[in-house]
């Protein structure tokens, strides 16, 4: 997928960093505090240093207010970040960040960063940071390494001269620039696919809807011996509707991601999609009704190869097959290619894009997406508001969680933040 690396400085000895792209993958204690020690104790640190260290490498990530918090009740950009502790902790030489921040809402992924700018004024660590959000990482970056779709290097040098030989062709090729060098209304043209806005989507405002899909009322949830994530929350979504839900990590977004379509049940209020309550209906009835996309990837994933996945429950027509090729080779994995390969085999990229195909495919009532744009490159974006259009047109609600501030500019109609366990509406980027 195209990307850009970022480095700074020049690498040294001693200990080496490294946060994956899936924290899940890495987190390997039960209690916060407990998995920044762990890398810690296994560097042979003294007691006394890291009772003293714990706590500043929470604080620096924002997770000081929780450090015996269990780690799997943190939401996912929570998780993120305590990855992003355990690999700062001890300070390393060399530090690699694969899409640090992915997961992060806007706030702390700028917190985040400038936390790596003070590690760069220190001149002791060297920084190799893979990132599609470049907005925040590009100030902290020395040198440039783009990457085309091929995988293939297209250049590498000063970030600066870099952009001034090559904005156009990076483009091209799907790599995002920081929004004040190239900004998607302003693209050169002929450079290739772009982010849509809102406003060239005349069927927004023109189609009718007049039909509501979703319906909540009251809605209340506390996870067992916790304070109310969810209180009070009202929501109504009418058929064809694209709702943007945005907000800080831990405010309950992929909460409410569940209590929508029915996989978790509410302490109170009410959930109704098309007049009916999912998590009262069977299975096959309520994947009828709705679909989720997970934020986390492969906890969507029920069968052994791609093909399998992208075809799993659906009737084996025609029509349904061809539809099933087309899509898949829009999210650019062919099934020809891609159809017997396995679905926890894949990048994080491609995994993510294969997340969607279902319930694109399904045409549910309400189709719920968490995060949809991660690790994703500007082509990926651009395929996934244009799907998204065709599906709203066809009647489909969509509601989508998201911190991605392009992608929610592009795809919604509608924006609402989730703050104190209520939604209020928000102007759109």
């Amino acid at each position: 997928m195209p990307g850009t690396v970022s480095g700074t400085l020049e690498c040294g000895s001693g200990d080496r960093g490294l946060v994956f792209q899936d924290a899940d993958r890495q987190l390997v204690m039960e209690r916060v505090d407990d998995d920044v020690a762990f890398g810690l104790e296994s560097r042979g640190w003294p007691l006394d240093a890291m009772r003293a260290r714990v706590p500043q490498a929470l604080l620096d990530v924002g997770l000081d207010d929780r450090p015996r918090a269990v780690a799997t009740t943190l939401s996912g950009g929570q998780r993120q970040r305590l990855a992003l502790a355990g690999a700062l902790a001890a300070d390393p030489a060399l530090l690699v960040l694969d899409e640090p921040t992915a997961n992060l809402d806007p706030a702390a992924a700028s917190a985040f960063m400038s936390r790596l700018a003070r590690i760069k004024e220190r001149g002791t660590t060297t920084m190799v940071i893979v990132e599609h959000r470049v907005d925040d990482v590009w100030p902290l970056a020395d040198r440039l390494l783009v990457l085309g779709h091929d995988g293939r290097p297209l250049a590498a040098g000063v970030p600066g001269e870099v952009v001034d030989r090559l904005a156009d062709r990076m483009i091209a090729e799907g790599v995002w620039l920081p929004r004040w060098l190239e900004p998607p209304w302003k693209r050169p043209p002929g450079a290739g696919p772009a982010v849509p806005t809102h406003d060239e989507d005349p069927a927004a405002t023109s189609r009718p809807q007049e039909s509501t899909a979703l319906v909540v009322a009251g809605l209340g949830f506390a996870y067992a011996g916790g304070p109310a994530i969810l209180d009070g929350l009202d929501l109504a979504v009418r058929a064809g509707e694209r709702v943007a839900i945005v907000g800080a990590n831990g405010s309950g977004k992929s909460t409410l991601a569940r209590l929508l379509v029915g996989l978790s049940k509410p302490d109170r209020g009410r959930v109704e999609i098309g007049g009916l309550v999912p998590s009262r209906q069977p299975p096959a009835a309520r994947s009828a009704l709705a679909g989720l996309v997970f934020q986390d990837p492969e906890l969507g994933f029920l069968a052994s190869t791609v093909d399998e996945e992208v075809r799993l429950g659906l009737p084996r027509e025609l029509a349904v097959e061809s539809g099933a090729v087309r899509l898949m080779a829009s999210l650019g994995l062919p099934l020809e290619t891609f159809g017997l390969r396995s679905p926890y085999r894949l990048s994080g990229g491609e995994q993510r894009r294969l997340s969607l195909a279902p319930g694109l495919l399904r045409q549910p009532k309400l189709l719920v997406l968490d995060e949809p744009t991660f690790a994703q490159d500007r082509a990926g974006v651009a395929v996934l508001v244009e799907l998204l259009r065709t599906r709203t047109l066809a009647g489909t609600a969509v509601v989508a969680v998201s911190h991605d501030e392009r992608f929610v500019a592009a795809f919604a109609s509608r924006v609402l933040e989730l703050r104190g366990g209520r939604l209020h509406e928000r102007a759109r980027p």
